[in-house]
């Protein structure tokens, strides 16, 4: 089973799409934790992605789909598996056709734009151990350190109020034309996105027909 997530920025797809995968038995292949760990570690790819993520833009086409390219190849995606962030445009779908990729489902999860800007501008982690906070939702034991290494939290830089509004922006420009495109095809499935996150999961395990 091939599954492609939409939804914009912090719309909890990521969240899904993992479930999902654990559920079926096939990985997920989130492009935006490639680039990250890419630049964190400072490679070439890293470095010219950098500047466009900081200002809530598109990385390239050309560069998001070598690092796709390469990931597909390997053995753990022989039986199937989720992309997450990827395709962002019309162009990157048509990419995957050229690469003779059938994909079987896309779930589109939504919630409205307001949500996503309580939710993500509340986003915080922590860079020693990992673990991942939100100032309302999930807060640390003090709000500041987390509760299981000490270290202080961070906010990422695209998860700052002016950079949300500008990802979304571009996500409505340039990544919504995508609902229509599969729509077209007969293989969109619309999940509304719940306060509950098990509520959610329910409605995206019954249109994938999980049990």
């Amino acid at each position: 089973m091939k599954i492609i997530f939409l939804g914009a920025p912090g719309a909890g797809k990521g969240t899904q799409a993992e479930l999902v995968a654990a559920k079926a038995g096939i990985p997920t292949i989130s492009t935006g934790v490639i680039l990250r760990e890419a630049i964190k570690n400072k490679t070439p790819l890293g470095v010219s992605a950098q500047s466009y993520i900081e200002k809530g833009q598109l990385v390239p086409d050309e560069l998001v789909i070598d690092i796709l390219t390469a990931r597909l190849k390997e053995s753990d995606c022989a039986n199937g598996y989720i992309l997450d962030g990827f395709p962002r445009t019309i162009s990157q779908a048509e990419a995957l056709d050229k690469m003779n990729i059938t994909i079987d489902k896309v779930v589109n999860i939504y919630v409205p734009d307001e949500k996503i800007v309580e939710r993500l501008a509340g986003r915080r982690s922590c860079g020693g151990c990992g673990a991942t906070y939100h100032v309302v939702f999930n807060p640390s034991a003090d709000g500041v350190h987390c509760t299981h290494c000490g270290k202080e939290l961070t906010q990422r830089a695209d998860d700052k109020p002016e950079t949300i509004k500008e990802r979304l922006r571009v996500y409505h420009e340039q990544t919504a034309p995508l609902e229509e495109f599969y729509r077209n095809r007969g293989i969109l499935c619309d999940v509304v996105g719940q306060e509950e996150l098990s509520e959610t999961t329910a409605l995206t395990m019954k249109a994938l027909d999980l049990k």
